[in-house]
């Protein structure tokens, strides 16, 4: 089951990212992480901490429920 979360933060990031027509190097600096990081994430190799969750659904307007696929709303 955690790689399947895993997996959904990813793939809601890189959507969610794209939707708004964000690269990775330009949602990376709103983050204060570099591209690298953010493409690692995207591609559910490593996982962001909480405090990074709790930024993205911010900038997204979203919530962290969506972001961790707790919720499809």
């Amino acid at each position: 089951m955690i790689d399947n979360r895993l997996q959904v933060i990813g793939k809601r990031m890189r959507e969610l990212r794209t939707d708004r027509g964000l690269s990775q190097a330009e949602l990376g600096k709103k983050l204060s992480v570099s591209q690298d990081t953010v493409s690692l994430w995207e591609k559910s190799k490593s996982v962001p901490p909480a405090d990074i969750i709790i930024l993205l659904a911010q900038i997204f307007d979203v919530s962290c429920d969506y972001l961790l696929g707790v919720s499809d709303y």
